[in-house]
């Protein structure tokens, strides 16, 4: 399989390349030359197979071409150490709970998978080392530090936003130590993806270190998580509740949602997507508008999703290019939500006292855009993409609780926070990358 640049200026790009590279060299995001449609005989016995059965044959359509079967085989369960369940919170709308992974976040899978093929990619071409930056808003961070942590020749670098990461998600990344340095930016998400971008097209740095992302922008980071959308239809299937199928994609960056629209194009039978965002909500004025603004992030309590330039709206295009009217097209296949923090809030404490049900700030606006949104006839199943205690402090002051700690996340509390300051400075960071990290 061959992939090329959203930016259609850089020459097509083989797995390995694609995957040790990150970013093409035109500053376009690379998607597969094609995309393998499933037999439909393997989408209605899902529901008879297990999670992992299930994202062997997606990952064999995909990688299969360039990576022997049985190693395909072991970096997927490898990978998949854990189940994601489907919940009921009220009659049509089901929750996919997708943080039972390390860091209790449903990047998790992205990040593990890349690891482990990235690792096989090293090993294979007997690199000496590679050097992986990823910037954070919250989760992605804490997935690939853990998912890469003590893996040998990477070392990863954490960019996130000073002040704007939940105390837990920054403890599961600034305590871990070992090939992973966390790189405080005074600034916004958006400031820390800009420079991870900038990072890859300056030529004296790229000759220095050998780096790579892995931020969704990574087709090995982005590409897995359509394993979800399969193993969801397959357990809906088993209730009878998989027809008329919506999912509302809780929105950041859009690395979740394109993996789904991977995912129904490969031949899974979605109806209907919903986007829903905080007051971030640049993807939705582009479908009320068609016109695309991207523009700085403001905070709010759904910090995951504060991104103000979501890098794979590209992607989303790209699916879509053939298309006479691309905005027309999109708009047919996904509909957009926003909500404020308020908004969030109330959602979160009306369906605590209603149904039981405990949301994250992130699938708070899941859920409250598919009661908002989804048709009478249809099924909704929203992305609960975090456990609700990585934002503790959030959802304590909402409902007046005191929300217990899992045990996983208790671990990485008792760790010694260690981090590197840095400006939004460009110079000030390749500087840093330059002269602290000789190889």
């Amino acid at each position: 399989m061959k992939y090329y640049s959203t930016n259609r200026q850089a020459p097509m790009a083989s797995l390995e390349e694609a995957v040790v590279k990150g970013l093409a060299g035109d500053k376009g995001l690379y998607m597969p030359e094609r995309i393998p449609l499933l037999d439909q005989s393997f989408i209605q016995n899902m529901k008879h197979l297990s999670f992992q059965e299930i994202a062997c044959t997606v990952a064999q359509a995909f990688f299969g071409e360039d990576i022997e079967k049985n190693t395909l085989q072991q970096i997927v369960c490898d990978t998949l150490s854990f189940d994601t369940p489907v919940v009921n919170v009220t009659e049509n709308i089901y929750s996919l709970e997708l943080f039972h992974g390390p860091t209790l976040a449903f990047k998790d899978v992205g990040a593990r998978f890349m690891a482990r093929l990235l690792g096989y990619f090293i090993r294979k071409e007997g690199l000496k080392q590679v050097n992986v930056l990823v910037a954070t808003s919250g989760d992605t961070g804490s997935a690939v530090a853990n998912g890469f942590l003590g893996v040998e020749g990477i070392h990863v670098y954490v960019l996130y936003p000073k002040g704007k990461v939940s105390p837990i998600q920054e403890c599961q990344f600034t305590t871990l130590g070992q090939n992973i340095t966390a790189l405080e930016i005074d600034g916004t998400f958006d400031d820390c993806q800009a420079l991870v971008k900038s990072a890859f097209m300056d030529e004296e740095l790229n000759a220095h270190l050998k780096l790579t992302s892995a931020n969704s922008i990574n087709v090995a980071r982005f590409l897995p998580q359509s394993f979800y959308y399969f193993h969801a239809y397959a357990q809906l299937d088993k209730l009878g509740k998989a027809d008329q199928l919506v999912c509302c994609v809780p929105s950041g960056n859009f690395g979740n949602i394109t993996a789904g629209l991977f995912a129904q194009r490969m031949g899974l039978p979605i109806q209907h997507f919903i986007a829903a965002n905080n007051r971030n909500d640049v993807f939705w004025e582009y479908l009320n508008t068609g016109i695309y603004t991207p523009r700085p992030s403001v905070q709010t309590i759904a910090n995951a999703m504060d991104v103000g330039a979501p890098s794979n709206f590209a992607r989303i295009l790209a699916l879509y290019e053939e298309s006479e009217d691309v905005h027309a097209e999109v708009c047919k296949h996904i509909s957009g939500a926003h909500y404020t923090d308020e908004e969030i809030a109330e959602t979160i404490r009306n369906t605590y006292q209603q149904t039981g049900y405990l949301l994250d700030p992130h699938g708070a606006c899941g859920f409250q855009a598919l009661k908002d949104y989804l048709p009478e006839d249809a099924c909704g199943v929203f992305l609960e993409t975090a456990h609700p205690a990585k934002f503790k402090g959030t959802v304590d002051n909402i409902l007046g609780s005191d929300i217990p700690i899992p045990e996983k996340l208790q671990y990485f509390m008792k760790g010694e926070k260690k981090s590197i300051e840095l400006t939004k400075d460009f110079d000030a960071f390749k500087w840093y990358l330059m002269e602290v990290e000789i190889i």
